[in-house]
C-alpha cells in the first residue's frame, strides 16, 4: 500500500470521455452529462480494451479489494472493471479506475509509456490530458 501513496504524490493525468479539463463553473451540464457516460458499459469496455492493451507491452498488477493478481485473465478484469475500484500498476506507472468515475487516473507515467497510452486511448475514442491544476479539485 505504501508504493500506491507514493504513486499518488506524482504528477498525474487524465484518461476522459472529454479532450480537456472542464472549467470550474462551466455554463454547460458537466454533472449531467457525467451521470449519463458513467451508466454506459461502452465507456466500461473501452477502458477495460485499454488496460488489456496495455498488458501486451507490459505487466499488469491489479490490486483490489479482493487481493492483488499479475497479469490478470481478460475475464477476470472484465469482471471488475466498471464494478470495483482499482489500483493497476502497469509500465513504471499507477492507473486508478474508479467504478464512480467517467475517467481513469494516471499517476507517475514517463513519456514513453504516455505516448503509448495516448495512442490506445485515441483508439477508443477517449483522450489523455494532464489538468491545469494538479490537485483533487472538482472538475464540475
Amino acid at each position: 500500500m505504501e508504493i500506491i501513496e507514493d504513486y499518488l504524490k506524482k504528477p498525474y493525468w487524465i484518461i476522459d470521455i472529454l479532450p480537456k479539463q472542464v472549467p470550474e463553473h462551466s455554463p454547460g451540464q458537466y454533472g449531467a452529462v457525467e451521470r449519463y457516460f458513467r451508466k454506459k458499459a461502452a465507456l466500461r469496455r473501452k477502458q477495460l480494451n485499454i488496460l488489456l492493451k496495455l498488458n501486451c507491452y507490459y505487466d499488469l498488477v491489479l490490486q483490489r479489494a479482493g487481493g492483488q493478481t499479475t497479469n490478470p485473465e481478460p475475464k477476470l478484469l472484465k469482471s471488475v472493471v466498471g464494478e470495483e475500484y482499482l489500483n493497476v500498476l502497469v509500465g513504471g506507472a499507477l492507473i486508478v479506475v474508479d467504478h464512480t468515475d467517467t475517467y481513469m487516473t494516471v499517476y507517475g507515467a514517463d513519456h514513453e509509456f504516455l505516448e503509448l497510452l495516448s495512442q490506445l486511448a485515441a483508439s477508443e475514442g477517449l483522450f489523455v490530458w494532464q489538468p491545469e491544476i494538479n490537485d483533487d479539485a472538482d472538475r464540475s
